[in-house]
């Protein structure tokens, strides 16, 4: 596992701010949880910290400095697994784990693939099935699981709750644990599933308008305000 740095982290699009200074740190196995509304800025930090949009900033991993191209970052150890899960809808899922293997540069694939598969019963009795075919929960797994065939340090899910049904977000709660003491991944979760992070992470951020609005454990009781202020705004005491 590894540790993750992101100083004073900047983003813009035609000039206006997506993410604004933000600070972050994701330690050696930890799971790190990103809140926050539409707009907030996750998805821009995220896209970022794996070089996929231009940023000013810092970012490390285990202290060196994160550069180069998206495939770069990956080979450094830094897995992405993107809101709306991206897989290939015309490929079949054992096509889809297989074009992991081109982006990361360590052995041992076959071995990791059979842990993937293992951990993804659904994926292994389907293996010839498109991606395309499967649920949004399947194509969860089968994005999660391509990611983590890559070995990354640091794995981010970016909303992998998103258009999910309850039942398959209680099972992602039981599957990042897992991803982070099993396969030694620090984990960075965004999130607008308030109770999904709460689960699972051990600190959370709580981005608001592109900057950091709140830190600290992942516990209601402590970022409660904070929480209802950065998802609806400034509310009265009446209110």
């Amino acid at each position: 596992m590894a540790e993750l740095v992101v100083k004073n982290l900047h983003v813009s699009y035609g000039g206006v701010g997506a993410v604004q200074g933000v600070d972050l740190t994701a330690g050696d196995g930890e799971c790190v949880g990103v809140l926050g509304p539409n707009g907030a800025g996750k998805t821009s930090l995220f896209r970022a910290i794996s070089r996929l949009v231009p940023s000013a900033g810092e970012v490390t991993l285990d202290g060196q400095a994160v550069r180069g191209k998206p495939e770069d970052v990956v080979r450094q150890g830094i897995g992405h697994v993107l809101e709306g899960r991206h897989i290939f809808s015309q490929l079949t899922i054992k096509d889809n784990l297989l074009l992991a293997k081109f982006g990361s540069s360590r052995g041992g694939f076959k071995d990791r693939l059979a842990l993937v598969l293992d951990h993804f019963p659904v994926l292994k009795t389907n293996l010839h099935r498109y991606g395309g075919e499967l649920s949004g929960g399947q194509q969860q797994m089968l994005a999660i699981g391509r990611g983590l065939l890559t070995q990354p340090k640091v794995l981010m899910l970016d909303e992998p709750s998103l258009g999910l049904a309850p039942i398959v977000v209680e099972q992602l709660a039981t599957t990042i644990p897992v991803i982070v003491k099993e396969w030694h991944t620090t984990v960075l979760l965004s999130e607008q599933f308030v109770q999904l992070v709460l689960a699972v992470a051990n600190r959370v951020y709580v981005l608001s308008h592109g900057r950091v609005l709140k830190t600290g454990p992942a516990n209601l009781a402590l970022l409660g305000e904070e929480i209802l202020t950065g998802y609806l705004g400034e509310v009265s005491a009446d209110a």
